[in-house]
């Protein structure tokens, strides 16, 4: 019986442990799929996700060959690190061109400068001289409308005409002395002139009149002397006789037309120096160009000292360099990039489908796993949510009639 009884129980022991383990198992599966069912509920992932950071592309500004490389890719580098230079030697040749055309700018406006101090100069003189000369031009035809009367009086009377003579000779002689002063001025203006001419202070113009003008008074001068010769020769020619008396009417009649004549160059002189003004607006004229000339040489200047610091190339900013598409002895043209720096700053996009948005939001917590660092979770948040999908920014986006809104974010704790 008890074998009977041990043999019926059998059956009845294994339904009892199909039904535990199948307890157990309705139990882990209701504990898996409810914790599945609240994680599905409150949580959002995604395999389509990839790191991004931002690429500084460094390009040449200027054209020439590479000299020398400092950095190799992959290499680390601060903000300031000098990557590359090219050659400098053109842009030095320029820089120096470009200083020479202000220093020579620089020369002609203090030139001009010169140049309109002394038109103001020689304008106040030139103003009096001329105004003088006029007065006395007209006293000299005063005197020889004088010298007319006396000589035809001297006709009439001889004895007359001879105290005149005497009277015209010691004139003469103070005319001489007088025209000997002028001359003596003149040459030294020449003089003075000239040397002004050298220094490319005056023109040529200025140096020639300053010339006409001490020729002149060299002609005065010996006016002056023959005029007194014929005064000592009128006193004779009185005392010989009254014919001589007539000549010498004839003679102070030319004179007198000699001092007219003189009253019209001195008028003229006087017309030229009113005219003065008019070359002070010139001069002051020329020194506002050399000013303009220098402002243009020191900005040229200036673009060849900018032109020459483009040929050290340095770190746009702190990361690294990745993708160096240059070699020593290569020609680059402006513009022509040369390598990239890749920045330290990371983040992650991550392209999540449509109906995973509804409840994601900036800032919400994030899990994130590498395939790199199998086991190791890195904490993030939620930065932003990208205002249109992938496919609208692609080079051709598609224009189906489905919706295609935000899909950038990654896996987010849902509140």
């Amino acid at each position: 019986m008890e074998l009977k009884d041990l043999m019926r129980k059998r059956p009845s022991s294994r339904r009892q442990l199909a039904l535990f383990f199948g307890a157990l198992l309705v139990i882990a599966v209701l504990i898996f799929g409810i914790r599945y069912l609240v994680r599905a509920r409150n949580y959002e992932s995604t395999d389509d996700a990839f790191i991004e950071s931002r690429i500084v592309q460094v390009s040449s500004k200027v054209a020439g060959h590479v000299l020398k490389i400092h950095v190799k890719d992959n290499q680390p580098v601060k903000q300031g690190d000098l990557l590359l230079e090219i050659d400098p030697r053109d842009f030095e040749v320029r820089l120096n061109q470009a200083r020479a055309a202000l220093h020579a700018a620089e020369a002609k406006a203090r030139g001009a400068e010169a140049g309109l101090s002394l038109t103001r100069a020689a304008t106040k003189g030139g103003v009096e001289e001329a105004s003088s000369g006029v007065d006395v031009a007209r006293s000299g035809v005063e005197v020889a409308r004088a010298q007319v009367t006396v000589s035809r009086e001297r006709a009439l009377q001889a004895p007359a005409a001879i105290v005149a003579a005497q009277a015209n000779a010691k004139q003469s002689q103070a005319q001489i002395v007088e025209a000997e002063a002028e001359a003596r001025r003149a040459a030294a203006d020449v003089e003075r002139y000239k040397m002004l001419f050298e220094k490319d202070e005056i023109s040529r113009q200025r140096l020639d009149q300053a010339i006409a003008t001490s020729l002149k008074a060299e002609a005065q001068l010996s006016a002056s002397r023959q005029r007194a010769a014929a005064t000592e020769a009128q006193v004779a020619e009185a005392q010989a006789s009254a014919a001589t008396a007539q000549a010498n009417v004839k003679q102070s009649e030319m004179q007198l037309k000699q001092s007219q004549a003189r009253v019209g160059e001195a008028s003229g002189r006087m017309t030229e120096a009113a005219a003065a003004p008019q070359q002070v607006e010139v001069s002051r004229a020329q020194a506002g160009n050399a000013a303009a000339e220098i402002e243009l040489a020191r900005a040229t200047t200036e673009q060849a000292e900018l032109q020459l610091s483009y040929t050290r190339i340095y770190a746009p900013s702190d990361g690294l360099v990745t993708r160096k598409a240059v070699e020593a002895g290569t020609f680059v043209q402006a513009g022509q990039a040369l390598m990239a720096v890749v920045q330290n700053e990371l983040w992650v996009v991550a392209n999540f489908k449509e109906t995973q948005l509804d409840k994601i939001r900036t800032g919400q917590p994030v899990e994130i796993r590498v395939d790199a660092f199998p086991g190791k979770v890195f904490n993030g948040h939620v930065d932003s949510i990208q205002r249109g999908s992938g496919a609208r920014f692609s080079m051709m986006p598609p224009e189906n009639a489905t919706g295609n809104y935000v899909k950038s974010c990654s896996a987010c704790l849902l509140k």
